[in-house]
């Protein structure tokens, strides 16, 4: 390799860890359904626990959706990032009690730049299941949230998801991705509608399994196509409070059995790590030929899978989704990505921006502090000073300010880096120095 490329390695380097940004990515094709509900089940455990273990790790956020398990963090500005990704990976292990080696092979890292461009792109729905689906820039607002309530958010981890949703708004609104997408569920509903025998949505018995936000959009989302005849069951009883108001009934666990058999539809989105059998709804109660649907909006499962021999049970899962998710438009996902690619340059420039800022802050506190201590003195001395006085002063200012940088001077000339201070003499006071005479 070239000197050359050393450089701007060296340089592209410096340029990431600028932005001291690390992202670990589950990467959701090697990740059983086990282990989803582990870590879905701990993602709140995870940011506090890195933020008290060491100095690694300034400000953390969990994205924990139906599809995707992300953890965000802001790094120490000398931090290492191989280091730093042992430190998450042996927290997620103590949360969830899977092991490391696993979870090395699970996560792909994303570092410096490259997190915020992932974020955005995840935030519009470019990387979802369904292109330009909405749901997800809600779930990125709530895991924001979440980490804020915990004091887990940094600073820049809270413009970073800020960006992330005005980034959203702004595909949407130039772009066409957002307006002819729909949502995983929507497209799950869909697949169900057009199932054997299932009948109008208007008129379908749906029983709905969790209590949590997704739960709540589902529903909404079923109240708004005209469904009225919605149960809702919870393993942890919080049926009765989610009801409230919605015009849902919530069941009880001996009532669960009957009101599945008589249901058209099942709807998890718990996932909570326990499965339902299909043994265990039925009970030996639901009438026979009577088709049942089953949709599973959850990684982790809330069914356990429809044998064979029951063909009288359609499953929907969301790989069923993601086949049968339509394409998007070609010009919209191109203009959507170039949108994104903008935006986080220009969230990367404002954030470097910040850092020169805080120097010229420091350089200007240290010249003041100079400039205040010599006029004291010169007060204190001369009540009222001629000219000349503070003419000297000021000489003994520059003096004073510049004793260090000519001591690196010669440092660095008998290092032979006399060139080295030469071009940071001119990159910061716009001098030529070559130009002019000794």
């Amino acid at each position: 390799m070239s000197e050359m490329s050393l450089m701007e390695d060296d340089v592209t380097h410096q340029t990431e860890k600028s932005l001291r940004l690390l992202a670990l990515i589950a990467k959701y094709r090697d990740l059983d359904c086990d282990a989803a509900a582990q870590l879905h089940s701990v993602s709140s455990l995870i940011p506090p626990l890195l933020q008290n273990n060491g100095d690694g790790v300034l400000g953390c956020v969990v994205l924990s959706t139906c599809n995707r398990f992300e953890i965000y963090c802001e790094t120490g500005s000398t931090g290492n990032v191989e280091s730093v990704c042992s430190d998450i990976l042996a927290a997620v292990s103590h949360c969830s009690g899977l092991d490391e080696v696993s979870l090395d092979c699970l996560f792909e890292r994303v570092w410096g730049t490259a997190v915020t461009e992932h974020l955005f792109g995840v935030g519009t729905g470019l990387h979802s299941i369904v292109a330009g689906e909405r749901e997800i820039a809600g779930q990125i607002r709530r895991a924001l949230s979440t980490a804020q309530h915990a004091g887990t958010a940094s600073g820049l981890l809270v413009r970073l998801f800020e960006a992330t949703a005005k980034t959203a708004k702004e595909v949407g609104a130039r772009t066409t991705l957002s307006s002819s997408s729909k949502s995983i569920a929507v497209v799950a509903l869909e697949l169900a509608s057009h199932g054997p025998g299932f009948p109008p949505l208007t008129g379908a018995s749906v029983v709905l399994f969790g209590t949590g936000a997704y739960a709540s959009y589902v529903l909404n989302m079923l109240r708004s196509k005209g469904c009225s005849d919605v149960s809702v069951f919870s393993r942890s009883g919080r049926a009765e409070a989610f009801v409230e108001g919605r015009g849902a009934t919530a069941l009880p666990k001996n009532a669960l059995a009957s009101a599945v058999a008589t249901s058209d539809l099942l709807i998890g989105c718990s996932g909570i790590g326990t499965r339902f059998g299909v043994p265990e709804l039925t009970c030996g109660e639901r009438p026979v030929r009577r088709s049942l649907t089953i949709v599973d909006l959850v990684p982790s499962r809330d069914f356990e899978v429809v044998a064979e021999d029951q063909p009288d049970i359609t499953l929907i899962d969301l790989e069923s989704v993601r086949q049968a998710a339509p394409k998007a438009d070609a010009e919209a996902l191109f203009r959507a990505r170039e949108l994104v690619q903008r935006a986080a340059q220009q969230f990367q420039d404002r954030e470097r921006s910040k850092t020169a800022d805080q120097a010229i802050i420091v350089l200007r506190q240290h010249i003041q502090t100079l400039l205040d201590t010599e006029m004291d003195l010169v007060t204190r001395q001369h009540s009222c000073a001629t000219a000349e006085e503070i003419n000297a002063a000021l000489r003994r200012i520059v003096r004073q300010f510049l004793h260090v940088p000519t001591v690196r001077a010669r440092e660095l000339a008998l290092a032979g880096r006399q060139d080295d201070y030469t071009k940071a003499l001119e990159v910061l006071f716009g001098i030529h120095i070559a130009d002019r005479n000794p």
